[in-house]
């Protein structure tokens, strides 16, 4: 019977090899395209100023070692980066990926903690090498092919370089914590304080800064006895005491809000932030606690309401005319249960703006001014507020058979006249939503000053 399926066919022959003496003759192994190198120096970015001839020293260390052998090497890529994280270092990983593409078939390097410091890394490059990809690794002294133990030796030393790391970092935080416990936070210190540069590493001290820690104690004193609130004390040392930081500018408002809130000026600090480990400073204290305290207890203001849960009329579409910043409100209930509301401007962009006071009713009373000066040309280029009176004058006649008498007033007259009623009518009976959406609907620039509206 035919076999079904797949039908093969047979065009030539199958040899065998010769023999001689019984035995057969081996052939010569194919012989491999030479392979192309890329040269990787690296430097870690983390010791610019000990590394900073480190890869100009590698690149020619390998170079020289590239002729002596005869090496081809295409290219030469450079990195200044920390090795200890896996797939940080985007030179590295286009080098993996040029490998994989059959870019280079070898590698150029001082030494393996060149290559990797984390077992991510390792495992692609000994990854390219079980699949024949990357073929050789040159080092200073040694050559890893795909072979178990150039492998297995390769995994070693890049295993090695790792435990360096990690120890290092277990040998920084106990050195760190070490210093805690002598007294010496391991961080510069705030304003107020300066560090010792004279003495010898391990025997420095701080003391405090003449110049800046009366200062700081003072501004305590006002908060605390005075009354002062925080942006106040920003004032008084901008521009009556002249304070400024190391680098010579003005304290911002955010640095004199986190200057108050800072125990180290009381002789503890925590190392880390919000860990809950506390240390008693081996320093002068600047203030003692019971006026860091008292200060702290002035400093509490009642809680605001999330932004957004309560909405006003004109807020957000009106800006100060004076410093450009935002009108906002503020709502007023008397035990009587009336009800006030006020805007003003926000000072956003200039704190000393003295733009007064102005009551919602007379903002309205504002709005219903500016917009009776319109022209009817300038209130119909408004769309859709102009869409919103036609449905009114619609709603008017058809509906409540209510139609202006056309005979005593010529049609220009009595459109403005209406159009403008209908506008005096929102601003003084429409809701909320019917007083903001009117205002949008001039696409117009507000501005408040001097209790006045005025358009630009």
């Amino acid at each position: 019977m035919e076999p079904t399926g797949v039908q093969f066919s047979k065009t030539s022959p199958f040899l065998l090899p010769e023999d001689q003496d019984g035995k057969p003759i081996q052939g010569q192994e194919k012989v491999k395209s030479a392979v192309k190198y890329c040269l990787y120096a690296r430097k870690s970015s983390e010791d610019d100023e000990r590394q900073a001839l480190s890869i100009d020293s590698q690149i020619k260390e390998m170079q020289n070692q590239a002729r002596m052998q005869g090496l081809q090497v295409v290219e030469i890529r450079t990195e200044s980066h920390s090795a200890k994280s896996t797939g940080l270092r985007p030179v590295f990983n286009q080098l993996i990926a040029d490998i994989r593409a059959d870019v280079f078939q070898g590698i150029l390097s001082w030494a393996p903690d060149r290559l990797s410091r984390n077992a991510g890394d390792l495992g692609s490059i000994v990854d390219l090498m079980d699949n024949g990809y990357l073929r050789e690794i040159r080092t200073h002294g040694q050559i890893f092919t795909n072979s178990p133990n150039d492998k297995f030796l390769l995994m070693i030393l890049c295993s090695q370089a790792k435990l360096e790391n990690d120890n290092r970092g277990v040998n920084v935080k106990r050195g760190m914590k070490t210093k805690c416990e002598m007294g010496y936070r391991p961080h510069l210190t705030p304003l107020g304080y300066l560090n010792d540069k004279l003495n010898l590493k391990g025997q420095k001290k701080i003391y405090q800064d003449p110049e800046r820690a009366p200062i700081i104690k003072k501004a305590f004193e006002k908060i605390a006895y005075e009354g002062y609130s925080g942006r106040k004390i920003y004032l008084w040392l901008k521009n009556e005491v002249n304070f400024r930081t190391r680098s010579g500018k003005p304290a911002t408002l955010s640095m004199v809000y986190r200057m108050f809130d800072n125990p180290y000026y009381t002789g503890i600090f925590e190392t880390p932030a919000g860990s809950g480990k506390w240390y008693k400073g081996a320093y002068e204290p600047i203030i003692p606690k019971e006026l860091f305290k008292l200060a702290q207890e002035k400093m509490i203001v009642p809680p605001k309401s999330m932004p957004g849960t309560k909405e006003f009329l004109f807020t957000k579409m009106i800006r100060c005319r004076t410093c450009s910043s935002g009108i906002t409100a503020r709502e007023i209930i008397k035990k009587s249960g009336q009800r006030y509301v006020y805007y003003y401007c926000t000072r956003h962009k200039d704190f000393t703006c003295h733009e007064p006071y102005i009551s919602e009713e007379k903002l309205s009373l504002e709005f219903i001014r500016v917009l009776d000066q319109l022209t009817i040309d300038q209130l119909k280029a408004q769309k859709e507020m102009y869409f919103k009176f036609e449905q009114y004058r619609k709603f008017r006649t058809e509906v409540l058979d209510i139609e202006l008498k056309e005979n005593e007033v010529n049609e220009i007259s009595t459109e403005i006249i209406s159009l403008k009623k209908f506008i005096e009518h929102i601003f003084e009976k429409g809701s909320k939503e019917e007083k903001r959406g009117l205002a949008h609907c001039l696409n117009t620039t507000f501005h408040l000053g001097n209790k006045q509206i005025i358009i630009d």
